[in-house]
């Protein structure tokens, strides 16, 4: 893992947004128990869920409803709505390092999530934070998602900023760091480092939440004007 002292400066982050900067883990899990049975299948425990929810809808419900794929991603985005609707919590220091990031100028924030596109923008929106983003790329916005390099283009575009280490691709979960990998892109997970170091992919920087970022990022002068 980098040492957090040889660290190429950020010129852009980029973000999950899933349990990177909301909490959202008992919305996806009681959505995906709505869909599951409807269709009079098991439904998984929260536990199940946290390990296994890492890529799009479009890529995982063929495998788990076969050719009722579409018609279950459709009720699971509206299962997911309503959930959302009554609850969307930011997590701790969320709000407060898109703010100072985007106060300071320091280049373009973004979001890469497997979130689908319109239901990503439309969170974004209701709590007010669609104006700290250069970009918000969700699942099916891309020709392919997380974690093809695909919507980290996507992210960018616009920006005068290419894929690179100087880009740093902030999540928290493996799917996460592998699109970061193949970006080329600095891999900053958030979780444990337990987690961290049975990864299948490289991990730049490991700290354990946001608070933990927004101290680097303060810490080595990121932030400076």
């Amino acid at each position: 893992m980098t040492s957090s002292k040889s660290l190429t400066p950020p010129r852009a982050l980029i973000f999950d947004w899933d349990n990177t900067l909301i909490d959202t883990w008992s919305l996806i899990h009681k959505a995906l128990e709505d869909t599951f049975t409807h269709y009079d299948l098991p439904a998984w425990s929260l536990e199940e869920t946290r390990q296994r929810v890492r890529q799009s809808a479009r890529e995982t419900f063929p495998t788990l409803f076969g050719d009722r794929a579409n018609e279950a991603i459709r009720l699971y985005s509206e299962r997911y709505r309503h959930w959302s609707a009554q609850e969307l919590t930011p997590l701790s220091n969320a709000e407060s390092l898109l703010s100072l990031w985007s106060a300071r100028g320091r280049g373009p924030l973004s979001v890469v999530s497997n979130k689908q596109g319109v239901i990503l923008r439309d969170e974004a929106a209701r709590l007010g934070w669609d104006g700290y983003f250069h970009r918000l790329i969700g699942a099916t916005d891309a020709p392919a998602d997380k974690p093809d390099v695909a919507p980290v283009i996507m992210a960018l575009e616009g920006s005068g900023i290419a894929p690179g280490p100087d880009v740093w691709f902030i999540g928290d979960t493996d799917i996460d760091m592998i699109c970061a990998n193949n970006a080329g892109c600095t891999a900053v997970f958030l979780g444990p480092e337990s987690v961290a170091a049975e990864m299948n992919a490289d991990v730049s920087l490991n700290l354990r939440d946001l608070a933990g970022l927004g101290a680097v990022i303060d810490a080595h002068g990121f932030l400076n004007p």
